[in-house]
């Protein structure tokens, strides 16, 4: 009979242990997540590549960020729009930007001011920008 109650406080670990990162993941909500995935010297401008996921259960018809680039000394260089276009719920994107006369090595930090534009049928309130998970995969900070 103990050997039987262990196996099933075994299991019962194991369900746990497996149900966890769903959890994690509901408990977070539905979020916009916008990762910065490369900078590209490209002829006198540098290309700025994003991954992007619309993590609600409904498309986004369009989203346009509010972004203000910093330069290394941490002064602005410019604020300009990211027009990330339609994102498909669940699904990622790769979206890219080139911008003219910023040189790659020179930018020092990206913050995202907020959402322009976000648009579609059925978005909660805030879809966009409640939550919204920055991160970077370069050496330049995003930050919201």
């Amino acid at each position: 009979m103990l050997a039987s109650h262990k196996n099933l406080a075994a299991a019962c670990v194991v369900m746990l242990t497996a149900a966890t990162p769903g959890l994690a993941q509901e408990s977070q909500g539905a979020h916009v997540s916008i990762e910065l995935n490369a900078v590209e010297p490209v002829e006198q401008a540098c290309r700025i590549s994003f991954l992007i996921q619309n993590g609600h259960d409904v498309d986004i018809e369009q989203a346009v960020y509010e972004a203000v680039l910093f330069d290394t000394d941490g002064r602005v260089d410019r604020l300009t729009l990211f027009d990330f276009g339609a994102l498909p719920a669940a699904r990622p994107r790769v979206r890219q930007f080139v911008v003219s006369g910023l040189e790659c090595a020179s930018l020092g930090r990206l913050l995202i001011n907020g959402a322009e534009t976000c648009a579609g049928e059925d978005l909660p309130e805030g879809a966009c920008s409640k939550d919204l998970d920055l991160g970077s995969r370069t050496d330049v900070e995003v930050v919201g």
